[in-house]
């Protein structure tokens, strides 16, 4: 990241990214001891700001899908659910160089802020009139331009808050904080609904993202190292600079290729061809239910493990061997002929493939500088949100063409590949997270 939040201990915020002193500003004597991030305040409050973001997100979704299908058709539904994929995926790039310029702790602030006043602004409007599909799009749309600013910058965030060496124990923190976020997001979004209609949903989740606001304000980041990257150029120039640092780095530029794989292989299986197998088994969309929660639990204990042991050895090799093994998982998944053996099948998925994301994301904010940490977490997110999904609709024709079986074979060989591509790349394998 080439943000300059020189935030320390004082109470000023100097995000700057400019190359000014403070980017040069040494770094802590080697004989600080750091804290745990566990035991980090700095660490805490943004844990707590990600895990309010993320329970807002997830009561703002169940509201706006159900006051979408009960404003219009399913088809009209899918059609406002979908408007905020296409600025997310066209802007992700440029959302990276946003944050490399001005900071990720500013830009996720903006992008909290701005996602409470439209959340705010659209229950207050669902409380006085109904004003249709038109203005659910609308804030559809608005949540697709500030996810391509927010992914890039929450990700680039860690680094700038701890240690490199606890950076493997943060991501556990964070899966921990994700998977709480969904499991509670839904319930409490339909709770909201029964009790005050859609308005009160989205006021909820309104009232989640201003919780966020004042624990991000509080957050003191750590200056940037020396960079010799030139800043007074255009945003074209930044993301250019961006691409040809990620493409020349010997663990980086391999690490995309993994990522993008383990996603093409994934997404497909655990969204449309879960809803298939589980109509040709006769499990009912509780049997999606099910097998979803199977997954949850498996990345919520892998999240687990390593907030727990803070750093894993040799984390290259272990992650191309937890791809390959979660791919003969994702494979048999499609083999499972009770509901009990799918759920257990898609535990081992969610154990495997939550402990090789953690360390993929481990790897890629210490192996990265951070004056492009940004741009390179934009990358990433376009991968596995912007491309990944776009497998969707080939995975149903395939599956009519060829038969679940088939589909879903290929689709864990995909996930093999990635797993053989990290383990064949040699600087990818002997990736280590520092000690």
């Amino acid at each position: 990241m080439t943000a300059t939040d020189t935030d320390t201990d004082t109470d000023t915020d100097t995000d700057t990214d400019t190359a000014t002193a403070t980017d040069t500003a040494p770094a802590p004597a080697p004989a600080a001891v750091e804290r745990p991030a566990h035991r980090d305040p700095q660490v805490l409050r943004w844990l707590g700001a990600h895990t309010a973001s993320t329970l807002g997100d997830s009561v703002y979704y169940l509201a706006l899908s159900w006051t979408a299908v009960s404003a219009g058709t399913p088809a009209q539904a899918g059609l406002v659910l979908a408007v905020s994929a296409v600025p997310r995926a066209l802007l992700m790039l440029f959302g990276g160089v946003i944050a490399d310029r001005i900071g990720p702790r500013r830009v996720v602030i903006a992008s909290d802020t701005v996602r409470c006043v439209v959340v705010l602004g659209l229950a207050a409007v669902l409380l006085l009139a109904a004003p249709g599909l038109w203005a659910l799009a609308a804030v559809a749309l608005v949540f697709g331009v500030v996810d391509a600013l927010f992914l890039p910058a929450v990700g680039a965030l860690p680094p700038r808050i701890t240690g490199r060496d606890q950076l493997a124990r943060v991501q556990g923190m964070r899966g921990l904080s994700s998977r709480l976020g969904a499991v509670l997001g839904g319930p409490l979004g339909g709770l909201a609904v029964a009790l005050g209609g859609p308005a009160t949903a989205f006021g909820v989740a309104g009232l989640l993202f201003a919780l966020s606001i004042p624990l991000l304000c509080a957050l003191r980041l750590r200056p940037l190292p020396t960079t010799g990257e030139a800043r007074d150029g255009t945003a074209l120039r930044d993301l250019a600079d961006g691409l040809r640092y990620l493409r020349g780095h010997r663990v980086l530029g391999p690490l995309m290729i993994v990522v993008l794989l383990s996603d093409l292989g994934f997404v497909g299986p655990f969204n449309v061809g879960l809803a298939v197998l589980s109509d040709q088994r006769g499990w009912g969309a509780s049997g999606i239910g099910w097998i979803l929660a199977g997954f949850g639990t498996g990345a919520g204990a892998a999240s687990l493990l390593l907030t727990v042991w803070g750093r894993v050895p040799r984390a290259g090799a272990v992650s191309g061997w937890t791809m390959t093994l979660g791919a003969v998982a994702v494979g048999a998944l499609a083999f499972a002929s009770h509901l009990a053996a799918a759920v257990a099948v898609a535990l081992v998925v969610g154990l495997l493939a939550g402990l090789s994301g953690a360390l993929c994301n481990a790897l890629l904010q210490t192996e990265c500088d951070p004056a492009y940490l940004g741009r390179v977490t934009a990358v990433s997110s376009l991968m596995s949100l912007g491309l990944a999904p776009l497998s969707f609709p080939l995975t149903g024709a395939a599956i009519e063409l060829w038969g679940i079986g088939t589909v879903y074979v290929a689709s864990a060989s995909i996930c093999a590949l990635a797993g053989l591509c990290a383990l064949t790349v040699t600087a990818v394998r002997r990736a280590e997270l520092p000690r």
